[in-house]
């Protein structure tokens, strides 16, 4: 089998080479393509190509109808809204994510975020200490958990909130569950976003929500872009000057953003959440696994699609 690795922004080289020696090992064949510049370059890279490893890149319908042999396509990384998952089930191709390889990189990330935009960016000024605040952890999943865990060492007080896991789970990790979402976001000086991006969560946090923050609170996004309501989120910056925004994803409207509210706002300057090098190494290696796994046992735990 053919295993193409398309990444517009390569993995490190020692991924690379973990790759390459799990793929070949099971008698596969590796291909790489690295540092595209055109969307053609991918169709004629995944024309022959059985199995697919992305990063950020799109596997959108055109992609997947150019890759005539593909039987898999895995996501390095836990999100996976670049990958078109009715085109890969109408062709019958099993779509994977690799999750929990890039979340011990993302906490760490919201953590720093918090820090950062405490002491006012690191400008000059007296800012505050995340010890004794609220953390409020909106979806407490493999990055949620690792968000409270850390922050427990910066002595926060932390809640959670999450549907889909059971309150004693959360109550577990030495965290406090909350009923609901308004809850939530009453009480948290921080509130950690690590929510996917759907159809109900699409422009779910907006004003709202915002608006019911405590003086001086601050929404952290290592999520989703799509998540945020970007006009609700300009409405409860500029009716609450003592609102913060700090994320990993920055706004359609970033540069106004930055213009009309300074060091109250926050955006890196490319998505960085996944990128270390343990990151970068660990969904890399797990993606063909995955892929060696699948061809080896049919095995498909991380599948996304029906």
């Amino acid at each position: 089998m053919k295993v193409l690795v398309a990444t517009e922004k390569p993995f490190a080289k020692a991924a690379v080479d973990g790759i390459r020696e799990i793929v070949e090992k099971a008698g596969h064949t590796l291909a790489l393509l690295e540092k595209y510049t055109s969307v053609e370059e991918l169709y004629k890279a995944v024309a022959d190509a059985d199995a697919i490893i992305v990063r950020s890149d799109k596997v959108s319908r055109e992609v997947v109808e150019a890759a005539k042999k593909l039987k898999i396509v895995v996501r390095a990384g836990a999100g996976y809204d670049n990958l078109d998952l009715a085109a890969c089930s109408e062709k019958g191709i099993v779509a994977m994510n690799t999750p929990g390889q890039n979340s011990n990189a993302v906490a760490e990330l919201a953590l720093g975020m918090m820090v950062y935009i405490s002491r006012t960016c690191f400008n000059p000024g007296t800012g505050t200490e995340l010890k004794g605040k609220t953390l409020g952890i909106h979806a407490y999943g493999n990055v949620g958990k690792l968000v409270a865990k850390i922050a427990k060492g910066f002595d926060m007080n932390i809640l959670a909130y999450d549907p889909y896991v059971d309150a004693s789970i959360i109550k577990a990790d030495g965290v406090t569950p909350v009923q609901t979402l308004e809850e939530l976001y009453e009480k948290s000086n921080f509130l950690s976003l690590h929510i996917p991006a759907t159809s109900e969560t699409k422009k779910s946090v907006g004003t709202a929500l915002l608006s019911r923050m405590p003086k001086g609170a601050c929404l952290v996004n290592t999520a989703r872009k799509e998540v945020i309501d970007e006009d609700g989120l300009l409405a409860a910056l500029e009716q609450r000057p003592d609102l913060r925004y700090v994320t990993d994803i920055a706004a359609d409207n970033q540069a106004l953003l930055n213009e009309k509210f300074g060091n109250r706002v926050f955006a890196t300057p490319k998505k960085m959440g996944a990128e270390t090098a343990e990151a970068n190494i660990n969904a890399g290696l797990a993606s063909a696994n995955q892929i060696v796994k699948y061809f080896a046992t049919g095995d498909k735990t991380f599948q996304v699609n029906k």
